[in-house]
């Protein structure tokens, strides 16, 4: 009989749950793609329903059930921290411990009632951080590994270091809350206007339109940073411990008035601050790299934690740092610690050895739900649309191709839901690389977004160190590192026209031969796409450089700004009927939006819903 174990994220952002199989990941999912509620933190009772009906597995069936954190641990330091700052911060903690006492501390019996009290089995909990270090080194492609994990917090830890071995992880240095990177982040991403735990991703890529000026202001009133990355902040600076907000009025002062209002105009302050807390992020980042490999003197890195989702820092560890090879977790913020407790548990609990191969264990990332033609079809037929059925797959890749070559944006629905927050080629939308106005008009007429916002590239992985300065044995497989475009590749007189510019103006020079996907620091986030892990889209970027001569393409997430990435069918058949995108593939379905009754579809209430109109 197999041994299955079910891995569990909740209660704080992005719920999720993992299945392992005799030590092979077999399905992983996060919440909100099945309750279609962004970044749900609810108990994940549709995923772990979908983990378990994907191997065929009953819930009396599984080995060992375990979740990727203690919470009595979290909420003894959420207590020890309201005393600390006590009689401060009442409103907060009259906010945060009745939902801990209703909720958070009766996990066992959550489990037990999604199940259906079939399983009669242990819980197991795990540190927060370990679950991360799991998640980084078990699917990794390597026998031994330095870890680093960087977050908010999780029980204590914020930042941790260690190595892995064949099938053991040790963490062996720690920083503790209420020091975190994280968090420093997620203040600045408060005070420039953005929200937390969503919108860090945001002034990330409003970074390049500005200038690091408080850079120094940073490292040096903030914070006491230490040579080996570690630091202290001065929490005279903050409010999260005590309070319901980030930042606090000293904080104010010392950047120059209080936080922007969400939705209101970007100035060049906010551009300054975002580039200032990404360049000490970074700076912070390096730091822990260089002095993880003075502890190891391993070859290899691999990183996980909210904070690896920033793939400018994860580039700069890469191109700049002293490891040979870096891996993140695709699912690096907590949904990843899911797949990490799973793991945990077969490696460590039951002993089970790691096979090592070469390749990574995560199939692409490639791990959620599938639709056969029969279940799109039938819900096509349903709804009235029009479409046309392709018996040859590579007959629709060239048409695709045509159709991207004539800067038409596909919204593209193939194979597995990817696991984590980037789409991969299952749950995409793409467009053409070369297009000097795609930017825009995916940024304003599909994904209703800030206009700043930069999109990715695919590339073949045999042409990436071509158009990026990226090196030529590494690949980007889960689109977690930026490179800058190649020398070659680039507008030369582009610099001497970005003289003069300031903020947003800076978008409209052409940079580089893929202006869609070059940042105006010519940064781009990769995505290399090989045919093993990704074999339609790679099919698909195969015709259009065939067809084209350029192996660049866009790949941005199925969605609509504030909705999860589609799920189902009917999920990506109602983005493409209420956003501009023109073509629309079901696995080998293709429909054309001129083709399409409108009158079968309110674009507008849809767009509503999302409050875009």
């Amino acid at each position: 009989m197999p041994q299955a174990i079910l891995g569990i994220s909740a209660y704080y952002h992005d719920s999720a749950a993992a299945l392992v199989v005799d030590g092979e990941i077999v399905a992983a999912a996060q919440e909100e793609r099945f309750t279609r509620k962004k970044h749900d933190h609810r108990f994940p009772i549709h995923a772990v329903n979908f983990c378990l009906q994907a191997a065929g597995i009953k819930a009396s069936e599984l080995t060992y059930v375990g979740f990727y954190d203690r919470p009595r641990t979290k909420f003894a330091r959420l207590i020890e921290t309201y005393a600390a700052f006590a009689p401060f911060g009442l409103k907060s903690y009259l906010q945060a411990v009745p939902l801990w006492l209703r909720k958070k501390l009766h996990l066992t019996e959550d489990i037990a009632a999604a199940l259906n009290h079939q399983y009669r089995g242990a819980t197991v909990y795990c540190d927060h951080h370990e679950s991360h270090a799991a998640s980084a080194f078990f699917p990794s492609p390597f026998e031994e590994a330095a870890i680093l994990t960087l977050d908010g917090v999780g029980e204590w830890s914020t930042a941790t270091m260690g190595i892995g071995r064949h099938n053991r992880v040790t963490l062996t240095h720690e920083l503790r809350f209420p020091h975190s990177l994280g968090l420093l982040y997620s203040a600045f991403t408060y005070y420039t206007g953005f929200k937390v735990n969503s919108g860090e991703y945001k002034v990330m890529g409003l970074a390049p339109y500005g200038e690091p000026r408080f850079k120094d202001l940073i490292l040096t009133r903030l914070m006491d940073l230490k040579e080996d990355g570690s630091f202290q902040l001065d929490m005279s600076y903050f409010n999260y411990c005590q309070g319901t907000t980030m930042t606090n009025t000293k904080f104010h002062r010392l950047f120059g008035g209080p936080p922007r209002k969400p939705e209101t105009l970007l100035t060049q302050r906010e551009m300054d601050l975002a580039s200032s807390v990404q360049a000490a992020c970074e700076e912070i980042m390096l730091r822990c790299a260089r002095h993880l490999h003075r502890l190891t003197g391993m070859k290899h890195l691999v990183l996980a934690g909210g904070v690896a989702l920033n793939c400018v820092g994860n580039g700069r560890i890469l191109r700049e740092g002293p490891f040979e090879n870096v891996w993140i977790q695709p699912a690096s913020g907590d949904a990843g610690g899911a797949l990490g407790v799973a793991l945990i548990i077969w490696h460590h609990l039951l002993g089970e050895k790691r096979p090592v191969t070469g390749c990574d264990r995560q199939h692409g990332s490639l791990l959620g739900p599938a639709f056969s033609e029969q279940d799109i079809r039938a819900f096509l037929d349903q709804t009235g649309a029009k479409y046309q059925v392709f018996a040859d797959v590579s007959e629709l890749d060239r048409k695709i191709a045509e159709w991207l070559s004539q800067e038409k944006v596909i919204g593209l629905f193939q194979g597995r839901m990817e696991f984590g927050p980037r789409a991969l080629g299952a749950r995409s939308i793409l467009g053409d690389a070369r297009s000097d106005q795609m930017q825009n008009v995916m940024n304003l007429k599909i994904k209703f977004r800030e206009s700043f916002r930069p999109f990715a590239p695919i590339v073949l992985r045999e042409y990436a160190s071509d158009f990026f300065d990226f090196p030529a044995h590494a690949e980007s497989p889960y689109m977690l590192l930026t490179a800058p475009v190649s020398e070659r590749h680039r507008q030369a007189d582009s610099q001497d026209q970005m003289k003069g510019r300031w903020g947003l103006e800076q978008l409209y020079v052409r940079r580089s031969d893929i202006p869609a996907v070059t940042h105006v620091d010519y940064s781009a986030r990769l995505q290399t796409v090989d045919a093993e892990r990704f074999p339609r889209l790679h099919g698909i970027l195969k015709a259009f450089h065939e067809k084209t001569g350029c192996p660049v393409a866009i790949n941005t997430s199925f969605n609509i700004r504030g909705e999860p990435i589609v799920g189902t069918p009917a999920d990506a058949f109602r983005c493409f009927m209420g956003t501009h995108i023109d073509v629309l593939i079901l696995e080998n379905i293709a429909l054309l939006k001129e083709d399409q009754p409108q009158a079968n579809f309110d674009a507008k209430a849809y767009r509503e819903r999302f409050q875009l109109d």
